[in-house]
C-alpha cells in the first residue's frame, strides 16, 4: 500500500484512470455510430423489400423472393400496434427463436410483414465492440507504461533533491542536486523543468546557508581570539590590586570572560571539524561516578548495569560537566544520572527545556525558555558539538512529571587489533 501512494505509481494511475476514461467515452461513440450506421443498413434493406412486398400483394403477384406474411404471428407487439393505426415501421424482433429485422405496413385492414435474419449483424457488431475494448485496453496499457515511465523519472529525481535536503539539514552543507542542464539553458519564453528549478532553489539555499555559517563560524574564532590576548593581560593586572572587595569582583567578572572565551574558542575548534576523538576502553560507570563527583559530588549516580565502551573520556567528563552545570544552574535539585549499559540518562525537577531547544537543539547565545535561567546558551552547544566528534546520540526531552531529561547513547564498538 505504501508503494501505490508514491508519486510515480499516484502518476501512473492517474494517467491510465483518464486514459480509460477517454477510451470509453469514444468507444461508446464509436460503438452508437457504426451501430447506427450498420442496422440503418439492415433497416433500409428490410424497408427495400417491404416495398417490394406490398407491390406484389397489390397486384396479386408471386413473391417467393422475399419472406413475407399476413399477421404472423411472431411479429412484436409495438410494431403490430404500429400498423394498427395505419403507420408503417420497422423493429428488431424474433423470429423461430432467431434474430431478425421486422418490417410491417398495413394491408386490407392487415399487417403484412417481411422480415430478415439479423444474426449476422449482431455477431457482426460484437466484433465490433472487442475490437474496440481491445484497442482500448491496449492504448491504456501504453500510456500506463509511457506514464510510470515519466513518473518514474521525476520521482527518482524529486527523491535525489529530498536526499540532498536530508543531507543538508544533518550538518553535510557541502551536499548539492547539481542536476545537468537538458538542452542548454532555459530561455525566457522556453519550457520549464519544474524539478530542476526547485533543485536549484535547494543548491542556492544551501550555499547561502553555508557562506552564512562560515562567517558565523570565522566571527566566533576571531573574537574569541582577539579577546584572550588582552584578557591575559587584565588577569595579570587585576593581580596586582590589593586585597579586598573591588579585587574580588574584577577577579570574578574576568574569569567568567575568560571562561567565555575558552569556550568560544572550543566551539570555533568544533565548528572547524578538526577535533578528533582519542578513544579508549572505559568502564562508563565508574568514569560518570568520578565526572560527576569532580564536577557535583552531591548528585545521585545510579549504575543499574556497566558497560564497556570505546570513548574520549577527557571529551566524555566535557559532556557531563557542561550537562551537570546546567542542570544544577537552571533546573531544580535533585538531579539524578543514571547508567545503564551505553546509555546516559540525566534528569532534574527544574521547568523543563524549551520546546525549541528539543525540536531544534541547542543554539549559541540562545537560552530558549527564561524559566530556565539567563546565560549564553554555549554549555548546550559544546555538548551537542562534543557529542558529535563522539559519535554519540544525544536526545533532549522533558520528563512527563516535569524537569529536563537529557540521554547519551554512546556507540559501541571494538578497539582496531594492534599491528
Amino acid at each position: 500500500m505504501r508503494a501505490l501512494s508514491s508519486l510515480r505509481w499516484k502518476i501512473a494511475l492517474t494517467t491510465t484512470m483518464v486514459c480509460c476514461m477517454v477510451a470509453a467515452v469514444l468507444g461508446i461513440l464509436v460503438h452508437n455510430v457504426v451501430a447506427r450506421q450498420v442496422v440503418g443498413e439492415v433497416r433500409k434493406d428490410v424497408e427495400r423489400d417491404l416495398d417490394h412486398a406490398l407491390g406484389h400483394y397489390e397486384y396479386g403477384t408471386a413473391h417467393g423472393d422475399v419472406q413475407i406474411a399476413l399477421d404472423p404471428p411472431g411479429l412484436p407487439a409495438p410494431l403490430r400496434a404500429l400498423v394498427t393505426r395505419g403507420d408503417t415501421g420497422t423493429m428488431v424482433g424474433d423470429y423461430r427463436d432467431e434474430p431478425v429485422m421486422w418490417g410491417a405496413a398495413p394491408a386490407d385492414g392487415k399487417a403484412l410483414a417481411v422480415w430478415t435474419p439479423f444474426q449476422a449483424t449482431r455477431n457482426r457488431l460484437r466484433d465490433i465492440d472487442t475490437a474496440i475494448l481491445a484497442s482500448s485496453a491496449l492504448a491504456a496499457g501504453v500510456v500506463a507504461l509511457a506514464g510510470l515511465f515519466l513518473a518514474d523519472r521525476i520521482s527518482r529525481r524529486l527523491d535525489t533533491t529530498a536526499a540532498v535536503a536530508r543531507r543538508i539539514s544533518a550538518g553535510d552543507l557541502d551536499a548539492r542536486v547539481d542536476f545537468p542542464a537538458e538542452g542548454g539553458d532555459r530561455r525566457p519564453g522556453g519550457s520549464r523543468d519544474e524539478v530542476r528549478d526547485v533543485a536549484h532553489a535547494l543548491d542556492s539555499m544551501a550555499a547561502s546557508l553555508q557562506e552564512r555559517l562560515e562567517a558565523e563560524k570565522r566571527f566566533t574564532a576571531d573574537v574569541a581570539h582577539e579577546l584572550r590576548t588582552p584578557l591575559t593581560g587584565s588577569l595579570a593586572a587585576a593581580a596586582l590590586l590589593p586585597e579586598g572587595r573591588p579585587k574580588e569582583m574584577i577577579n570574578d567578572r574576568l574569569q567568567a570572560l575568560h571562561l567565555l572565551t575558552e569556550d568560544l574558542l572550543e566551539i570555533s575548534r568544533l565548528d572547524s571539524g578538526v577535533e578528533r576523538a582519542d578513544v579508549a576502553r572505559v568502564e562508563l560507570g565508574r568514569a560518570v561516578e568520578r565526572a560527576v563527583a569532580a564536577v557535583r559530588p552531591t548528585t545521585e549516580v545510579r549504575v543499574v548495569r556497566d558497560f564497556v565502551v570505546l570513548t574520549d573520556r577527557r571529551r566524555l567528563d566535557r559532556i557531563l560537566a557542561n550537562l551537570l552545570v546546567n542542570a544544577h544552574k537552571h533546573g531544580r535539585e535533585p538531579v539524578e544520572v543514571t547508567v545503564d549499559g551505553p546509555v546516559i540518562t540525566l534528569r532534574d525537577h527544574g521547568p523543563g527545556y524549551p520546546p525549541e531547544l528539543i525540536e531544534h537543539g541547542p543554539k549559541r547565545f540562545r537560552t530558549g525558555d527564561p524559566g530556565r535561567g539567563r546565560g549564553h546558551g554555549l554549555g548546550l552547544t559544546i555538548v551537542a558539538g562534543q557529542a558529535a566528534v563522539l559519535e554519540i546520540e544525544l536526545t533532549f526531552a522533558n520528563a512527563p512529571d516535569g524537569g529536563a531529561v537529557t540521554v547519551l547513547r554512546l556507540p559501541v564498538g571494538r578497539l582496531p587489533e594492534a599491528s
